[in-house]
């Protein structure tokens, strides 16, 4: 495996340190939220630590494509929490570390090992799902580290025996698979129609497309399948075949760029596939059709991903700073970014950078009660937290407010589509909640 730690990387911080200085010269003013917060008020207490962030990021395999984006975040997170802690008045000194996870379970365990043993006492990720089990099981709550995920889905996390050491801010696919039927209805017209399923047979793969088919019947349509198929396997003719056979009306899939590179081609040869009535989730969410996928597998097709809130002043000063990094956006970007500011802001909380203590005070600084600060106004937070004071962090991706098993409880979601030049297109946006649709 590859998973030797790659050094954070020095980004331009201009736009970063415009953000951080509008906050800074509003004094006390918090507002996060729209709620006009007023915070920081007490003094803060001696709050000095070291504290590594352990990066856990998929740089090569199926997730690949997703890796710099995250990593950049990570690396914009990290510039942003040392120059606002020296504005918020404590001594705290934050590095980060990155492992490539391979987009492989095993890989990231020894990621995970290999981080923490370098001193991290806060990670964010894995990734895949398989992955951040895999870690949840073999080192997380072993180690009293707590893991963050920015894209982990599967809605068997939920319910991992974890010790309360996994979280995650990308939403459980329990919510993806609703959003999704609400979507296929919406761009077909109706549910009077029969979908064929199909997905990678692992955590993420399985989990979700059946919990959309789930979904589909209950509002009254038809499936087929779903095809569960080994990511491994060397090509996918007999699979294909079956995925066309009976003339859907439409096909679901739910699978990563490196194994569609195998699976798009198969479904194009059988010469009944269709791509504009092809509906994905958020694994195949790329900016541009992924590297040796033919554009008939991908072009037309539409899908959801997690996204991050359209248009307002947080967005805005995000994707600002974001472009110094000289990265181009990704699906889970602002997720990572997320999960960085609060493995920081569980350690002010606590006062110290143990993984216990992070991890007990990650559900009190994502949630109600507590004064809303976003990442313009991370000095003040940080004020606040150290002054003993309660807050509620809204990310870039909106609120968290983590529930009892880790999980953000409302997520943003992006209806996409492939359009004729390859280049992927956010049609609409909306909310989706763990009590709503």
């Amino acid at each position: 495996m590859h998973s030797s730690q790659l050094l954070g990387r020095g980004l331009a911080t201009g736009a970063l340190t415009l953000a951080l200085g509008v906050a800074a010269c509003g004094g006390e003013q918090g507002g996060g939220g729209g709620g006009g917060a007023q915070g920081g008020g007490g003094q803060p207490q001696n709050v000095q630590f070291d504290m590594t962030i352990g990066d856990l990021i998929p740089l090569s395999g199926d997730l690949s494509p997703f890796g710099p984006p995250g990593r950049a975040a990570a690396d914009l997170a990290v510039e942003q929490i040392n120059q606002a802690a020296q504005q918020g008045g404590v001594r705290t000194n934050v590095r980060v570390e990155h492992a490539n996870t391979e987009s492989q379970a095993q890989a990231a365990v020894q990621a995970a090992r290999q981080l923490i043993g370098g001193g991290a006492s806060c990670l964010a990720g894995a990734w895949a799902s398989t992955s951040t089990i895999a870690v949840a099981e073999s080192v997380a709550a072993r180690q009293r580290t707590p893991a963050i995920s920015p894209a982990s889905t599967s809605a068997q996390i939920s319910t991992l025996d974890d010790n309360g050491f996994i979280w995650r801010t990308a939403p459980s696919d329990i919510l993806q698979a609703r959003a999704l039927a609400d979507t296929v209805e919406q761009e077909l017209g109706g549910t009077d129609f029969t979908l064929s399923l199909a997905a990678r047979n692992d955590a993420y793969g399985q989990g979700l497309i059946e919990r959309f088919g789930r979904a589909w019947q209950e509002k009254g349509g038809q499936v087929t399948g779903p095809v569960l198929y080994d990511p491994e396997q060397p090509n996918y003719n007999s699979e294909a075949q079956e995925i066309v056979s009976g003339n859907p009306d439409a096909f679901v899939i739910a699978d990563f760029p490196e194994t569609y590179v195998r699976m798009g081609p198969a479904l194009v040869r059988t010469g009944r596939f269709d791509a504009s009535r092809l509906f994905t989730t958020d694994g195949l969410a790329s900016d541009s059709i992924p590297e040796g996928v033919p554009r008939d597998a991908l072009v037309g097709a539409r899908g959801t991903r997690p996204g991050t809130p359209e248009g307002g002043r947080v967005v805005e000063a995000f994707n600002q700073a974001f472009e110094q990094t000289g990265e181009e956006r990704g699906t889970f970007d602002a997720q990572n970014f997320d999960a960085v500011m609060l493995c920081y802001l569980g350690a002010v909380a606590a006062g110290q950078a143990d993984g216990q203590a992070i991890s007990e005070n990650l559900q009190a600084v994502s949630a109600p009660p507590g004064k809303q600060y976003d990442f313009t106004q991370l000095p003040q937070a940080v004020r606040a937290l150290a002054a003993g004071e309660d807050i509620d962090f809204q990310g870039v991706t909106g609120p968290i407010d983590f529930d009892e098993n880790g999980d953000p409880t409302t997520a943003t979601y992006e209806v996409y589509r492939y359009g004729d030049d390859g280049e992927l297109e956010v049609l609409r946006q909306f909310e989706a909640s763990r009590q709503g649709g």
